[in-house]
């Protein structure tokens, strides 16, 4: 069954451009934790909280700073990570294929594979 992922402003509402919904999609398996990241061409801007810094958030270009206020106002006592400045360029995504399997499947961790028991 196709999906179709939607992203829209946090501050307006509007949805992106088609190659700036492409950025937004390749980011989406990145394992960031307290981040924030551009999305090109449109000028949008991710921040990948997860965890202690909540859920991913998304704002256009117009309301980059208005996103990056509301992170540092929920999370600015936690760490210097909501106190960031650009800009913020994706570089690939980040961490190993066994990294995402394991935050797939958090069970796995607890017995190693190769184990075979007594």
């Amino acid at each position: 069954m196709p999906v179709v992922v939607v992203f829209s402003c946090e501050i307006c509402g509007v949805r992106p451009d088609p190659e700036t919904q492409t950025s937004l999609q390749r980011q989406l398996l990145d394992l960031r934790h307290g981040e924030y990241v551009d999305a090109d061409p449109g000028r949008w801007l991710t921040w990948h909280g997860r965890g202690m810094y909540g859920p991913l958030r998304y704002a256009c270009g117009e309301h980059r700073g208005e996103l990056k206020a509301l992170v540092r106002a929920h999370y600015g006592t936690l760490g210097w990570h909501p106190w960031a400045r650009g800009p913020h360029p994706w570089a690939g995504r980040r961490g190993s294929d066994r990294a995402r399997a394991l935050a797939r499947h958090p069970s796995s961790t607890l017995t190693p594979s190769h184990y075979r028991g007594p």
